[in-house]
């Protein structure tokens, strides 16, 4: 599986977009600050939104897709999902 994930900090002024092929790791990666970089700088480790696909390819178009995407057309597509911002690493682990 592949995801195209959206993270942000805890005063949700900071989004992130990325992808990966393990999101458990990714996210454990930024929480603990592992990779120095734009996430580890601002705080952002929330998982606030992610979609799965089993195609690589699909995941990489969506993610520039989102990147793409204004902040309004972000929140916008967060809130469909998560309109409470919850983290949902906590939900991906009970799938």
């Amino acid at each position: 599986m592949y995801y195209v994930y959206i993270l942000t900090n805890y005063t949700n002024k900071v989004l992130y977009t990325g992808i990966t092929n393990n999101l458990e790791k990714r996210i454990y990666e930024h929480k603990t600050k592992a990779v120095k970089g734009f996430t580890a700088k601002y705080n952002v480790h929330k998982l606030i939104y992610f979609e799965e696909t089993t195609e690589v390819h699909a995941a990489i178009q969506r993610e520039k897709q989102i990147k793409r995407f204004t902040r309004d057309k972000k929140i916008n597509l967060i809130n469909s999902l998560n309109p409470s911002w919850t983290d949902l690493i906590e939900k991906f682990h009970e799938q």
